[in-house]
């Protein structure tokens, strides 16, 4: 359904393909002409050493999410699945504001809680973005938009010779080292290199790959996910060297550009942090995000569907230890590939 309002690339057949550890089964709603007018992609995994599965809907459901019919119907359709999996647990991150209480309280009549704390990037999928209004404008209306330190940076990275190269397959390499510096450096586990060629294989022409060069050398790098309406900027990596000749700005800027091409609605700049104080240490990307004049938006967040209390109490407390055994363990194993990197630039 990506001509829905609520399509999301989450929602869609090829990502499903791109989460290959998963299972992946879709709920739909018809009309009376056979229609769909509901859907719901729902990932499903085992969870190791137990009788019992976790299902998410990432980004789910696309349908009008005021119509409490089709959500009934879709949400007994969850409900189905799990008996045949033996889910514990259905997880959903809706496209749907925070300020729609409508939706909110039709899921809260169906059993969800609804995850309220989650401030920075402690979820699933991020709960705050932005999101910039592209629909019917011009690439000189988009770039008056920004505020003027971000235009300025835009020409300081041309200026400099800052160039942008739309990559190929055998270039994820190179995304890929610039991903593992970046991860090291804002302290953050990152995807395997083979979870990015998956990418580009299942998405085809809805994928970017975007590297921006610098004295023939790769020095940021980002991919773009065009779905729909929307274009989304789904990772972005830098060098620790180069920084000054601003290259993640153009970087955007050619993202935007692509989007308006595609003549798409609203371009999104993806996860932000919800907490808007300087001292966070989170306050840079707010800061460079905001740059770009776009809509601070909050999504509903990460809702829960408990289908066993108590199977889901003892997965809670096994996810946190597995997370921390698994992030130390990251550090570890590219601590010497991410400073070797370094050193060749």
């Amino acid at each position: 359904m990506s001509t829905s309002p609520k399509g999301h690339f989450c929602q869609s057949i090829m990502w499903s393909k791109v989460k290959s550890a998963w299972a992946f089964e879709a709920v739909v709603e018809r009309n009376e002409n056979g229609e769909i007018i509901g859907a719901l992609g729902i990932l499903i995994r085992k969870v190791p050493f137990m009788n019992y599965s976790i299902m998410y809907a990432p980004r789910g459901p696309v349908c009008d999410v005021h119509d409490k019919r089709v959500l009934t119907s879709l949400i007994a359709g969850v409900k189905e699945l799990a008996k045949r999996y033996h889910a514990y647990i259905f997880k959903m991150d809706p496209d749907v504001k925070s300020s729609d209480h409508e939706f909110s309280d039709i899921m809260k009549e169906m059993g969800f809680t609804i995850r309220e704390d989650s401030k920075t990037f402690d979820a699933i999928q991020p709960r705050y973005v932005f999101r910039l209004d592209i629909k019917d404008k011009t690439s000189d209306e988009v770039m008056a938009q920004f505020h003027s330190k971000t235009r300025y940076n835009i020409r300081v990275a041309i200026k400099n010779g800052v160039t942008s190269k739309i990559g190929t397959r055998e270039d994820l390499k190179a995304f890929y080292d610039l991903m593992l510096e970046t991860g090291m450096r804002d302290d953050f586990v990152t995807r395997p290199l083979s979870y990015f060629e998956r990418m580009y294989d299942a998405l085809g022409e809805h994928m970017r790959l975007y590297l921006m060069m610098h004295d023939n050398k790769p020095i940021s790098g980002s991919i773009a996910i065009h779905y729909g309406d929307k274009v989304w900027y789904l990772y972005g990596a830098s060098s620790n060297a180069y920084r000054n000749v601003m290259p993640n700005y153009l970087m955007q800027w050619e993202m935007i550009n692509w989007a308006l091409e595609l003549k798409c609605n609203i371009y999104d700049f993806r996860g932000v942090a919800g907490i808007i104080d300087e001292t966070h240490p989170l306050y840079g990307l707010y800061r460079f995000k905001k740059g770009f004049n776009g809509e601070f938006t909050e999504f509903v967040g990460e809702m829960n569907l408990v289908l066993n209390p108590f199977i889901n109490k003892l997965t809670v407390v096994g996810e946190h230890a597995f997370k921390r055994f698994s992030k130390i363990r990251y550090k570890l194993k590219n601590r010497n590939s991410a400073q070797h990197r370094e050193e060749k630039i």
